[in-house]
């Protein structure tokens, strides 16, 4: 199975993009901490060139933080941007508005210094970027305090662009997620399908819990087995079998359902009930 992904509105929402870049101070890049490298877009990573970038590695409650921890060692973000940093993040948490205005007041201080010798008051305008179910919208609903963006645990839930205020002296733009025109690196690509950003209705969702499974006991041997209470060992579509003979998710005769499993599978993964995991 081949992934790509990218429909109509992606295409607008690029161009929209690239036109409302002039306007903003800062990138903010939310990262989804599941699979953060995946989450790079090198159509985003183009629009955030000559900007200040706080990447948020958001989701960090259901990521392997000891990954996470190296990443953040190893600079590999931060060495993309001449400006930017790093924090890690749960959107839904409380204090999201202080911690996020506070890395944005330092990467765009020179603004703010600049407008303070003028005797002039600053407004930082911020653009907030990422890949499909990422997590952006729940950020914004969260630095707003109130629900003012759209948000879903799928993707493709924000459509259009919204300019909001947050804090004293701050504006920030929501955007619709978008993802690379060509996914050629299927790697890559399978990672955005295990965690929700490609749109689950275009896969085979068999196939693609066979390549999970296959993929998930390499890195984080007997998540399976301590979900499901299962022998992990096997070909991946024995260990599916497993898991809808475990959950008792049966067809007419006692045939293993593999459609329910497949879907109880990522749906267990999504929300963390296979463990802090990072891809």
């Amino acid at each position: 199975m081949k992934i790509n992904w990218f429909p109509g509105h992606m295409t607008k929402a690029l161009r929209e993009l690239k036109a409302e870049v002039k306007n903003v101070d800062a990138i903010i890049y939310v990262l989804d901490a599941r699979a953060p490298l995946a989450s790079l877009n090198p159509e985003l990573d183009k629009l955030a060139e000559n900007r200040p970038v706080l990447f948020i590695l958001n989701k960090i409650d259901l990521a392997d933080k000891g990954k996470i921890d190296k990443l953040l060692q190893d600079e590999v973000l931060k060495k993309k941007y001449s400006n930017s940093s790093v924090i890690k993040l749960n959107a839904t948490a409380s204090g999201a508005l202080k911690i996020v205005l506070a890395e944005l007041t330092t990467l765009c201080a020179s603004k703010i210094i600049r407008f303070k010798q003028k005797g002039l008051n600053s407004y930082i305008r911020a653009m907030v970027v990422g890949i499909p179910n990422s997590g952006k919208s729940t950020l914004v609903n969260n630095l707003c305090g109130r629900a003012k963006a759209l948000t879903g645990n799928k993707a493709g839930v924000t459509r259009g662009k919204q300019w909001l205020t947050v804090g004293n002296g701050f504006q920030i733009l929501d955007t619709p997620g978008t993802l690379y025109p060509n996914l050629e690196n299927q790697s890559v690509a399978k990672k955005l399908a295990y965690i929700g950003s490609i749109n689950d209705e275009i896969l085979d969702k068999n196939e693609l819990a066979c390549d999970f499974i296959s993929d998930i006991r390499k890195v984080y041997p007997n998540a399976l087995a301590n979900r499901y209470k299962i022998d992990e060992s096997g070909e991946p579509y024995e260990v599916l079998e497993k898991i809808a003979f475990s959950r008792k998710f049966l067809l007419k005769g006692g045939e293993p359902d593999y459609d329910r499993a497949s879907i109880a599978l990522f749906d267990d993964f999504r929300k963390g009930k296979l463990g802090e995991i990072t891809l």
